[in-house]
This record gives structure tokens, sequence and C-alpha cells, in this order.
């Protein structure tokens, strides 16, 4: 069993619910995860399609945009009702429920974006 003080102490507080270990703020407010940079990527979308660790439910995932997060979430939104799907967008990543990889490459081409099919 790991000790409370080496993974951050805190993790829940009835006042203001799940805390972040790292900073120790709830996580609505947490410092550390805005402060970490994404990694630079080519400019090209990698639009993928992934069902390890989803319970065998398959999902295309777009990955690389050049995009920040208040970017990302309109985009997603427009990527989902294109597909007629549900999905999210989290850590720089969408995803779209289903197999719409095409779509998703057809929807992202028309938004003036670079993107290509990776995977298989």
């Amino acid at each position: 069993m790991k000790s409370t003080s080496r993974t951050g102490g805190l993790v829940y507080s009835t006042d203001a619910g799940r805390m972040c270990p790292d900073c120790r703020q709830p996580v609505a407010e947490c410092i550390c995860r805005q402060a970490r940079p994404r990694p630079a990527g080519d400019g090209t979308a990698r639009v993928s399609r992934e069902s390890k660790g989803r319970g065998g439910k398959t999902v295309t995932v777009v990955r690389g945009l050049p995009l920040d997060d208040a970017a990302l979430v309109p985009l997603g939104k427009l990527l989902r009702t294109g597909c007629g799907s549900g999905g999210t967008v989290k850590d720089g990543v969408i995803e779209v429920q289903g197999d719409h990889a095409d779509q998703v490459l057809e929807l992202l081409r028309k938004q003036g974006l670079a993107a290509k099919r990776a995977g298989g």
C-alpha cells in the first residue's frame, strides 16, 4: 500500500471534491495541468481507430491538431455532429464514438486542416 504522503496526500475533500495530487488544488482549479504544454506536432492531424481499453468499443481518435484547447472543443462538436455520434475532447485529443475515420478526415479537410490516416 502506498503512503499518502508520497502520492500527494489529500485526494478528496467534502468541500471541493476531487483534489489534484500534484498541486493539491481542486481538480477544477488545478494549475499543474494547465502548465503542462502538449508536445508540438508537425501540424498534421492523425486520424486513427482504437478499441483497446474501451471494452471492445471502437473510437475514432484525432491527435496532433495544431490548435489550443479552446479551439478543439468546437471542432470536436463539429466532428461529432457530422458523424452523428457522441464523443469527447480531452488532453488535446478528439474522440468520436464509432468507426468514422473516413468521415472525420473529410470534415477536417473541409475545415482547411491537414489530416491523414494513421494506423491500420
